[in-house]
């Protein structure tokens, strides 16, 4: 099934990418790195080279520390941040592809480790902003990020922690539940640009029971997406998965970045042969 809600975003899309690169940068300041193709978001990485830092859980409070990925290069000045919570009983190793794989395409990352593994999403949302917190005002890479431009990700009950952080925090930028799990059923009050993504065959957080009705109750009139991965199980965040990662990309740098280059794989829907079904409120621009 495809959503027919994206009257006008062709033709936004061309406006968009029709304007002269120097007019371009001047409106959109937080652009970082080369335009984008469907081979740059697919790759393992991307264009900037990754450095990372571990935090102890002892250093920190609110949540149990983890590892910051970022760009190395300042070169083309600060990022946008995303922190991302692991899901129920797993700790941040089991989402930790993620980290450089956005960080190389211009992000700062952290992968959180919550206080315990049993926390439930309530919980895991204070705590990825508790993590946001930290990254932007005591972490060794604080100077690198822009504080205007924070986002939140995270598996399970990290991906409904995600629904309660952007709901809780409504300056964020973004927010990217994946195969999303929390006994709240409705978020009509969330107004942050919002990708839900669950996998077709999630026998433990179903997307009838879960992400589609987190998707369906966020207000039409948020930016918000919903896309299912054919056959996935619910575990389809813990290992690299480039359907999952090249629409996150352009999510985060839709959103985050402001950058509208990446527009054009969300808008029209992607119709990737991994993806067996896709709604949005297209048009973004």
């Amino acid at each position: 099934m495809r959503s027919t809600t994206r009257i006008l975003c062709g033709l936004a899309t061309v406006a968009a990418l029709a304007v002269a690169p120097t007019a371009y940068a001047a409106e959109n300041p937080y652009e970082r790195g080369p335009a984008p193709t469907e081979s740059s978001i697919e790759a393992s990485r991307g264009s900037f080279a990754v450095s990372e830092t571990s935090v102890s859980r002892v250093s920190v409070t609110g949540f149990g520390g983890g590892t910051i990925y970022y760009p190395t290069s300042t070169a083309q000045g600060t990022f946008g941040a995303v922190a991302i919570s692991p899901g129920y009983t797993a700790t941040q190793s089991s989402i930790a592809w993620i980290g450089p794989r956005l960080a190389s395409q211009g992000f700062v990352v952290f992968t959180i480790d919550t206080t315990t593994i049993y926390d439930q999403p309530g919980s895991r949302g204070d705590q990825l902003l508790a993590a946001l917190d930290y990254l932007t005002q005591r972490s060794t890479v604080r100077s690198r990020i822009d504080t205007s431009r924070l986002a939140v990700a995270g598996h399970s009950m990290g991906g409904g922690g995600s629904l309660e952080a952007a709901q809780d925090r409504p300056s964020l930028q973004a927010a990217v539940p994946l195969a999303p799990w929390n006994t709240q059923k409705s978020w009509s009050s969330l107004r942050v640009p919002t990708f839900v993504i669950g996998g077709e065959a999630d026998a433990v957080a179903p997307v009838a029971s879960h992400a589609i009705p987190f998707y369906t109750s966020i207000p039409a009139s948020s930016e918000k997406a919903y896309m299912e991965l054919g056959n996935a199980s619910h575990f389809f965040p813990n290992t690299a998965n480039t359907t999952m990662a090249k629409y996150t990309i352009s999510w985060l740098k839709r959103f985050v970045d402001n950058d509208t280059r990446y527009e054009q794989f969300l808008c029209p829907a992607p119709d990737d042969r991994a993806i067996s079904d896709y709604r949005d409120t297209c048009p973004h621009a």
